[in-house]
């Protein structure tokens, strides 16, 4: 049996490929570009699309044989050598209107465990990187999650579903509560940057629902490598599939639990 690769010697070559195609989406960022709807609210760019191209390209170019799942349509099957989950532009509407808050993300999956994450911002030319084991590095510099203990002293990050007008599972409760409870609450609207802002240390804690694979693959690995704590809603252990995860210093995870457990979109209240 061949030992497992050495997915450190990989970041490099990641990091190159989603700095590209964030360099790709800043050329077009803050003019108008074509715009479709997914849902309601829910939007694809041409430089999505764009993005996604040029990220498999070179993943396929480079890591010959795995697999990958990204966001706007790319699958290939993974055929036992990993699997690659690419959101080639997370914060889209930001991005569509000119808000400065999104990026690429790229992560490498083998044997349902993330083996790699890379999370680039190209407004603010910020790379969070990290392999399984290794730490998390921002621009090559290690960081750490906070060691902030008080729920009432933290900063938290949250995001909406798309479907915010018509399900009742809209996060609006637990923002509520949350509210009520934390120094304070930011939604950003780009789901990979809030989980690396909790790995370095600006955010305390994070949580959502509604969440696809693409959105928190890499940012999952970057909280636990920085040494936070990742569950679903109830505490147990959290699966990138699941689509609810709560994320955290470590220090103030049970109270966020506890929050959460109050509220109504809780599944033990869901047959009310």
């Amino acid at each position: 049996m061949c030992p497992p690769p050495d997915f450190q010697s990989w970041v490099p070559a990641v990091e190159r490929i989603a700095r590209d195609a964030g360099e790709l989406l800043m050329t077009r960022f803050g003019s108008d570009i074509a715009v479709e709807l997914k849902g309601e609210v829910d939007l694809v760019t041409e430089m999505d699309r764009r993005s996604e191209e040029l990220v498999v390209g070179r993943l396929t170019v480079e890591f010959p044989g795995t697999g990958i799942l990204a966001e706007e349509g790319w699958r290939s099957d993974d055929t036992g050598s990993g699997l690659w989950i690419v959101d080639p532009l997370d914060g889209t509407t930001n991005y569509a209107h000119g808000f400065p808050t999104f990026a690429v993300s790229i992560a490498f999956e083998r044997a349902g465990v993330i083996e790699l994450g890379v999370v680039f911002d190209p407004t603010r030319q910020e790379c969070f990187s990290a392999a399984r084991g290794r730490g998390v590095t921002l621009n090559g510099r290690a960081v750490h999650v906070s060691t902030r203990a008080d729920l009432g002293a933290s900063l938290l990050a949250t995001g909406f579903p798309y479907d915010i007008r018509t399900s009742p599972r809209n996060n609006l409760a637990e923002f509520s509560r949350f509210a009520l409870r934390a120094r304070g609450i930011r939604r950003a609207g780009a789901a990979a940057l809030d989980l690396s802002y909790v790995a370095a240390g600006r955010f305390d804690g994070y949580w959502e629902e509604e969440l696809a694979p693409w959105d928190v693959a890499a940012g999952s690995l970057l909280v636990t490598e920085a040494g936070g704590r990742l569950t679903g809603y109830a505490g147990e252990p959290a699966v990138i599939r699941t689509g609810r995860l709560v994320a955290s210093n470590g220090l103030i995870h049970g109270a966020m639990i506890a929050t959460l457990a109050d509220s109504p979109s809780d599944p033990k209240h869901s047959s009310r």
